[in-house]
């Protein structure tokens, strides 16, 4: 077809963040970047397990640098993005992958638990976001990608307040996709499904505290995937690593919030 552009997935030469990267869907997003071609700045609260990250980044051949940030700080947020102009002077992509979780119904939740999940998961990305825009006006081009998940389109028991702090990241992520619209940067939500981290497995997770009477966590995790995903099956940190790679190279999809749940969600 004449004029056809043919699809390039390529990140030679971008330079991208991910907060939260020392583990988990913050490290298979970061890792699948790299994968992809760019640079890392991988961000972590823990910067051991940023180090550790870093070093499988530099493992495929890219540059990488390890921080320490709390991205509910907006003085050590604004540290980090000081650190990725010094180490590489621009910001092409950003993972805002960073938050918590915990679980209590709402009559047992304590006030300062609903405070620190909102001030982690929904407060930390408007301070990235705040920031990270900044650097990324100076070149006319970014891609930022915040991450939600499955509970900030549909509603669980035990989790009202990580609920509540997913929907206002959808919210705010569709709101500032529009502000920024026509200055080169997009801005998405990627909401994960059912995924193998800490969330769903180990003796405080989801399979373990939704287990039926005289059921292990392991056949409560069977189950989950069985009665909550169409495909039955749970999803990966690689598949997360791929929908990141699509929405760092997609220039016309913004404000949306896509979510890599197996069939679970509209």
């Amino acid at each position: 077809m004449s004029g056809f552009k043919a699809v390039d997935f390529s990140l030679t030469g971008k330079v991208a963040l991910v907060t939260g990267a020392g583990r988990g869907i913050g490290q298979g997003i970061a890792l699948s970047l790299a994968q992809a071609g760019a640079d890392l700045v991988l961000a972590d609260y823990d910067i051991g397990i940023a180090e550790e990250a870093a070093a499988n980044v530099r493992a495929l051949g890219r540059r990488a640098v390890a921080l320490q940030v709390d991205v509910s700080k907006a003085e050590s947020v604004a540290n980090m993005i000081g650190q990725v102009r010094q180490a590489f002077g621009r910001l092409d992509v950003a993972v805002n992958n960073a938050g918590v979780v915990s679980l209590g119904r709402v009559d047992e939740l304590p006030v300062s638990e609903w405070d620190r999940i909102m001030n982690i998961n929904a407060r930390g990305v408007f301070l990235c976001c705040q920031a990270e825009l900044k650097l990324m006006r100076e070149h006319n081009f970014g891609r930022i990608i915040n991450l939600a998940s499955i509970a900030g389109k549909v509603g669980f028991p035990d989790l009202s307040h990580y609920s509540a702090s997913k929907f206002a990241v959808i919210g705010f992520t569709n709101a500032f996709a529009k502000e920024v619209a026509r200055e080169g940067i997009t801005v998405n939500a990627l909401c994960p499904g059912v995924v193998g981290t800490g969330m769903w497995r180990g003796d405080e997770g989801l399979s373990a505290r939704w287990a039926q009477p005289g059921e292990t966590e392991v056949q409560s995790w069977e189950r989950h995937q069985s009665s909550l995903l169409p495909q039955g099956e749970a999803q990966t940190v690689e598949d997360m690593g791929q929908l990141a790679v699509y929405l760092a190279c997609a220039p016309h999809v913004t404000g949306q919030a896509i979510a890599v749940d197996g069939g679970f969600s509209l």
